[in-house]
């Protein structure tokens, strides 16, 4: 059920257990952000799918993760069952319809849903530290890396064009010390290793082309209805720093493509992102600033953030005050910590007199939350003990067979299937190596053709033939004058300067007598 301004989310009980009233969500303040939380198996799942279908139903594109498996139901017609039935009736829910509905499903693997991909240069630097823990030095390495790729031209589309770069930094590693600080091989080494343990993780299928467009999460249907984009995260889950990198990049892309839109009276895209003590689980400061920044300015950009998580400590204090939706799901408050946690999740909701809600939230049975919407002007509403209202669409996953069938019917069947590998850093790189290869080779011969010539310097030809290097003068044919033949041409020499003397007197002597 879902009304032109609201969502459904259940009816709220007196303490005698009679129907009060019914809970909803206005779609108007559904932008300020809402907040799921609960122990496992207490409901949070369907809680998260209910909320999907109002908002599918109300024209809004969803974005969700599939942690478990469970909510690939979404996409197939719900079924009928006593329990939902006696659900329905209890919180007056007529007429309880079925229905299936739209969705896209993604897989950064590409196994059950299309591939879903963004480019090294999309990440940026600041996640892609967070993403391979990357201590201080290293990441400023990292954005070392960065600027000389924007200097240079050099287009970072996946892993093998940052190990390209990262490799040719340590080539040229003292000059760009000069330039940008210190760039030492053994943080590249340590930057180059870590890219070798996403790889191994499956990192290599996030990062290429063609990227995710942001336009193909926000589809609508020709009936007014908004695409579920449901992505398959089991099999994510076993590297959650992917998982929660990939989410959080997501979200940032959403933050930094969409134009401002002020206070919609509906959103244009709600994202739920399921696990979410992934995302502050030994985060650094400077991240979780980020996201505390892209979570308080979003909003004027239409997009609603659900977080899901089981304990609301999970969240930070400066996150969690702006999220103005709540639904608590039961807790459990065996030990301090957990106690602690009740205690913060009931100092968070506007009290209601009628019952006390550290007590109700450690009774809550499955299906049962304490909800407070924001209601006019913003203003939350007071603490409701409520009844979740059963899904239209299946409780529990679809088979293989049937998400194949949806995959291949897809809006975006065919867009992302099949990888791209244009010309990028790591062929840029490599052209250039190979360029410089061949220009050392030529020089390198040149310098051996001069060295069999000998040197520059020649002697003159005196009729013996084509003029000859120095080297020539060691030559066999060459021969040293013995003593006797020195001793002749110098007794040469002297007469032959003797008779020259000798005619000069006479040849001047006759001048000045013709005077």
């Amino acid at each position: 059920m879902t009304s032109e301004d609201s969502i459904f989310l259940g009816a709220s009980r007196h303490n005698d257990d009679t129907y009060q009233r019914a809970e909803h969500l206005l779609l108007k303040y559904a932008n300020r952000h809402g907040l799921v939380t609960g122990a496992t198996g207490t409901g949070k799942t369907v809680s998260l799918q209910i909320l999907a279908e109002g908002f599918s139903n109300a024209g809004v594109p969803v974005f969700c993760a599939d942690v478990k498996g469970d909510l690939s139901g979404i996409a197939a017609m719900g079924e009928e069952k006593d329990v939902l039935a006696k659900r329905a009736a209890t919180i007056k829910l007529d007429p309880y319809e079925f229905q299936e509905f739209p969705v896209i499903f993604w897989d950064l693997f590409g196994e059950k849903g299309h591939p879903i991909r963004t480019t090294v240069s999309e990440m940026g630097p600041l996640l892609l530290s967070r993403l391979m823990n990357l201590s201080e030095a290293q990441e400023g390495v990292m954005n070392i890396a960065f600027r000389i790729a924007d200097e240079e031209g050099l287009l970072l589309l996946d892993m093998k064009d940052l190990q390209a770069l990262l490799l040719h930094m340590a080539e040229r590693s003292d000059e760009l010390s000069t330039r940008y600080g210190n760039v030492s091989k053994l943080s590249v080494g340590a930057i180059q290793r870590s890219l070798l343990v996403l790889e191994e993780q499956g990192g290599t299928h996030f990062f290429g082309e063609p990227a995710l467009e942001i336009a193909d999460i926000m589809r609508t249907t020709r009936d007014g209805r908004g695409a579920i984009s449901v992505l398959a995260a089991d099999k994510l889950m076993m590297n959650p720093r992917l998982y929660a990198t990939f989410l959080l990049w997501l979200l940032s892309e959403l933050f930094e493509e969409l134009p401002e839109v002020g206070d919609p009276d509906k959103p244009r895209l709600v994202f739920f992102f399921d696990e979410a003590h992934l995302l502050f689980s030994e985060a650094p400061k400077i991240l979780i600033d980020r996201v505390e920044q892209v979570v308080r300015l979003i909003r004027s950009k239409g997009v609603g953030v659900y977080f899901v998580t089981q304990n609301p400590l999970d969240v930070p204090e400066t996150v969690l005050s702006q999220l103005g939706n709540r639904v608590q799901h039961a807790l459990r408050a065996y030990t301090p910590r957990e106690q602690k946690a009740v205690k913060v999740a009931a100092e968070t909701f506007r009290p209601n007199p009628d019952f006390d809600c550290f007590e109700a939230i450690t009774q809550l049975g499955v299906g049962e939350a304490l909800v407070s919407t924001l209601e006019a002007k913003g203003v939350p509403s007071m603490v409701q003990r409520t009844l979740i209202r059963p899904p239209s669409s299946r409780l529990g996953p679809i088979s293989d067979a049937e998400r194949q069938k949806i995959v291949q019917q897809s809006p975006v069947a065919g867009q992302y299937d099949n990888g791209i590998d244009r010309e990028s850093a790591f062929e840029m790189l490599q052209k250039k190596a190979t360029e410089k290869a061949k220009a050392e080779e030529e020089a390198r011969e040149r310098e051996e053709a001069d060295s069999s010539e000998g040197s520059r310097w020649t002697l003159p030809d005196f009729g013996g033939g084509s003029s000859r290097g120095l080297s020539t003068r060691r030559k066999s044919s060459y021969r040293r004058q013995s003593v006797t033949e020195a001793a002749v041409k110098s007794v040469v020499r002297s007469i032959g300067t003797t008779l020259g003397r000798e005619l000069i007197r006479g040849i001047l002597g006759s001048l000045k007598r013709g005077r």
